[in-house]
């Protein structure tokens, strides 16, 4: 058990950690300090149960459904193309970093939905976790062993992805270093967006 845990842990966090419009998201709310606890959890909470229905199997059919893809695909770089607009917007009107008011510019709810729409619309998340993880897990000697492993390398890198943000957060004050920040953003989510529209199933 214990060699699958730590396959799961490398394997999990191998493909967690590459950068993609979810962590883009995720750095880009704690570095406003929005709910930042919110986001890391969800995400993690996200991936803790897609990597379980992968390593039960789920992961496999849903390959199969070119429509459900289809429909994902579409969706997610609809939702991605908005987010880089809006981080546009940022870029042609910077402000600086006011911490207390950037924490309650936006309400939970919105954090929430937006959060939740950026990981579940995505099919890059369920290609890493249900197809991949999920793969990979059921393989192993110890599946339970590989998916503990798995999450906890989510918990551990979007938990700690927050906190790196928002200690950095305070040396992001000027117009210009956030012009850097959501136009970073903004071409990642667009790449993200072309590659799921180019993406041949």
């Amino acid at each position: 058990m214990w060699l699958s845990l730590i396959q799961g842990v490398g394997t999990g966090a191998g493909l967690i950690i590459a950068i993609g419009a979810q962590n883009a998201f995720v750095l880009s709310k704690g570095l406003r300090r929005q709910h930042v606890w919110w986001v890391a959890g969800i995400c993690a909470l996200c991936d803790a149960v897609l990597i379980g229905l992968g390593v039960m199997g789920l992961g496999a059919l849903i390959a199969q459904s070119e429509g459900a893809m289809l429909l994902a695909r579409y969706g997610g770089a609809a939702f991605l193309a908005w987010q880089a607009w809006l981080a546009i917007g940022r870029v042609r009107r910077p402000r600086g970093m006011d911490v207390a008011s950037s924490a309650s510019s936006a309400s939970l709810a919105q954090v929430v939905l937006a959060t939740l729409a950026v990981t579940l619309l995505n099919p890059q998340v369920y290609l890493d976790t249900l197809v991949m993880l999920g793969a990979i897990g059921s393989l192993q000697e110890s599946p339970v062993g590989f998916y503990v492993g798995a999450t906890i390398a989510s918990f551990v890198w979007f938990f700690g992805l927050v906190s790196a943000a928002g200690a950095l957060a305070p040396r992001l004050k000027s117009p210009r270093a956030w012009q850097w920040v959501d136009g970073i953003i903004a071409v990642i989510m667009l790449l993200v967006a072309w590659q799921l529209v180019t993406l041949t199933l």
